[in-house]
């Protein structure tokens, strides 16, 4: 008799199983709220947030740092982990069992008293004990969920600020805080800020979470998995293929393409650099440079329409408009972006041409054709086509979902490589369950934040007069505070938690400012808003926490630093943006056709100048002298005034012509 070899079925563990009961529940919770009926924000959010903490306990379990380090170490050493050394601290797992008990009270405390913090009235309506130990339990589970999906650094943000709310009467300047009566009424004002109001960890952020971000994640995750991510970088891999620097540009191309729909900046740095930054150094540029272009061009995603980042959606809700605006809005500092970079690789390439060996074979190879996959993009052109037909965020997602779906099963007869099959697309759903927890938790935690500055102490109003006192025509004055301080926060928080952060500390000063110059009130929001928003994004490509451009260094073997500093000044043009919006609205499409044309040409000829004064050459070497004249050009351009912008036009169009003078005579004397 023929012996069969029989290998032992994979037997799913109880951890497995969890991670896939609880993923059904929250699946079918958002589906019951996006196509049967929404819920009171009091009851949406945190059931929202009990499926998110819910799984990223079971993701991530106390044991986990240690088992990653273990593999880390095991892989390091090129060896497979030893299953009885991954085990070790299993015992440690038992330690969760309290957590899942918190927020099985959770659950039921917001069940069970929805109706009553629905119609709660702050200072009025009493505050009980179990509203006490809900604050308690929310809080504590939620800073360590925080810890172990995001680290110590924003663990310790958050509970430093929930130190400070309980010390402001005792500290001096601005951030003094005048006293309660008694304690009780400080805990009573704690408690019901915290969990028993839509200002605290129950507020706009989170349910924008629960309304809007989990669809996005989802058909994030659906989109990928069907091939419309790799297409999107294959069309821009393609566009660059033949071109001077080609791996750079298509680096810039795929990221900004792919950027539109993840919207994360590490994602599409693991995602496309692992195939333009090898071909980078391929043709000559140096490790730290390749790493540099891949965490630039992919930082950007957060600020590319339609999707952009994770706190473009919030700040719709918190403005109070339509996220087709906050897009809208967007795309011409997008493509200013964008286009700089564009031209500082082009630049470089050309910089860098007589040293290349025309031996090396720069092709970029997409093995598979591209035309027979574009009804992939489907999707994404419905996603964006009912946004602006003003369809809700939930509607749009959900229609981008489905229709991935339907596109996977065209796959099955078009293209059967990209199409999966039911398990598949189950793990996808996983994918996207877990991304969206991973999204929910640092939203509500800043929501500790916001109630701290905004309804415990008065540091945003503190820091608000500070700012007024230096003079309210100062504007200057109150973006370089805002940036700094945005930067400096944004460094060690995601970016999601670094906007909200600058939205509360320091849009009241800039926004007060914008408004005494004659910008109408939602011009100034946007423009306030849309500044923190882009120095949180730029603070991710920032030294010394500059996590794009850390992982950009590992696929680059090149030093972390370096690249970290080669990358901040790449992105320059990205941290002159937000100046030129602010002092010129019209970049954000606030005014007439003729004003947004003429600002958008301003911004487009600056931005040339300032690409090429980063790269150091157009047609020729510039000398110091030279790309300082071309420096001063580009942030005339900027500026808003005519006169200005005809002088630094004048200014840097001289430079380029002498830069082209200098090209010719060499290549004559050459010849």
């Amino acid at each position: 008799m023929e012996e069969k070899n029989l290998e032992p079925k994979k037997t799913l563990t109880m951890r497995q199983l969890a991670a896939i009961i609880v993923t059904a529940l929250f699946f079918a919770f958002q589906m019951y709220i996006a196509l049967v009926k929404q819920l009171t924000p009091m009851l949406q959010g945190p059931l929202h947030l009990v499926f998110a903490l819910t799984l990223v306990y079971i993701y991530f379990p106390a044991d986990y740092n240690y088992r990653k380090k273990t593999r880390k170490a095991a892989e390091a050493e090129g060896k497979t982990p030893d299953p009885e050394l991954m085990k070790k601290h299993a015992w440690m797992n038992w330690l969760d069992i309290p957590c899942f008990l918190g927020i099985a009270y959770m659950l039921w405390y917001v069940v069970s008293q929805y109706e009553r913090l629905t119609d709660y009235v702050l200072g009025i309506s009493p505050v009980l004990t179990i509203d006490y130990i809900a604050m308690v339990v929310c809080i504590a589970i939620l800073l360590l969920a925080v810890y172990r999906t995001l680290g110590m650094m924003l663990t310790a943000f958050i509970g430093a600020f929930i130190l400070f709310a309980w010390i402001s009467p005792y500290l001096p300047g601005i951030f003094y805080t005048k006293p309660k009566s008694t304690i009780v009424k400080f805990l009573n004002q704690f408690t019901a800020g915290m969990v028993m109001t839509e200002s605290g960890i129950f507020g706009t952020p989170l349910y924008t979470s629960a309304s809007t971000l989990f669809y996005f994640m989802v058909f994030g995750a659906f989109f990928s998995e069907i091939g419309g991510g790799q297409l999107l970088i294959d069309i821009g891999m393609k566009a660059s293929n033949k071109s001077s620097g080609g791996p750079a540009k298509a680096a810039v191309l795929s990221s900004g393409l792919m950027g539109m729909i993840s919207g994360s900046a590490v994602a599409n740095v693991a995602t496309t650099g692992v195939m333009t930054i090898p071909m980078m150094k391929k043709i000559g540029y140096a490790p730290e440079e390749a790493g540099a272009v891949e965490a630039v061009a992919s930082t950007g995603g957060q600020i590319m329409p339609p999707i952009m980042g994770v706190g473009a959606f919030i700040m719709a809700e918190m403005l109070g408009i339509s996220y087709l605006k906050v897009a809208t809005a967007a795309i011409i500092p997008a493509l200013a972006y964008y286009f700089a970079v564009f031209v500082l690789v082009d630049r470089l390439a050309a910089k860098r041409a007589g040293r290349i060996d025309k031996s090396v074979d720069a092709t970029i190879t997409v093995s598979r054709k591209v035309i027979p996959r574009l009804f992939l993009l489907i999707p994404a052109i419905l996603l964006v086509i009912w946004i602006i037909r003003g369809a809700s965020l939930m509607r749009a997602g959900m229609i981008g979902i489905f229709a991935c779906i339907a596109c996977d099963i065209l796959n099955y007869f078009v293209n059967k490589e990209d199409f999966i099959d039911i398990k598949a697309l189950g793990n996808c759903c996983m994918d996207g369950a877990k991304q969206a927890a991973s999204i929910a938790i640092p939203t509500a935690a800043c929501g500790i934040i916001i109630n701290v500055v905004t309804g415990q102490t008065s540091l945003a109003t503190n820091l608000s007069n500070l700012i007024s006192a230096l003079g309210t025509s100062n504007l200057f004055l109150a973006l370089l505070i805002g940036m700094v301080g945005c930067m400096v926060l944004g460094m060690a928080l995601p970016t999601v938690a670094a906007y909200l952060v600058g939205t509360i500390l320091f849009v009241p000063c800039i926004k007060p400012i914008l408004l005494a110059s004659g910008q109408p009130d939602m011009t100034a929001n946007l423009c306030a808003n849309m500044f923190v928003f882009y120095y949180g994004i730029m603070a991710q490509i920032t030294p010394p926490v500059c996590v794009a451009s850390y992982t950009a260094a590992g696929i680059a073997d090149a030093n972390a630093m370096k690249t970290g500093l080669k990358g901040f000044t790449f992105a320059m043009v990205g941290f002159l943006v937000p100046f030129v919006f602010v002092y010129n609205p019209a970049i954000l499409l606030q005014g007439s056709a003729a004003e947004i044309a003429l600002a958008a040409a301003q911004l487009g000829l600056g931005t040339f100048f300032l690409a090429v004064v980063v790269s150091g050459f157009f047609k020729s070497e510039l000398g110091k002298i030279e790309r300082g004249l071309l420096l001063l050009a580009s942030i005339l351009l900027i500026m808003p005034e005519m006169l200005t912008s005809i002088a630094g036009a004048v200014i840097g169009i001289a430079v380029l012509v002498m830069s082209v003078i200098k090209s010719k005579k060499t290549q004559a004397a050459a010849a």
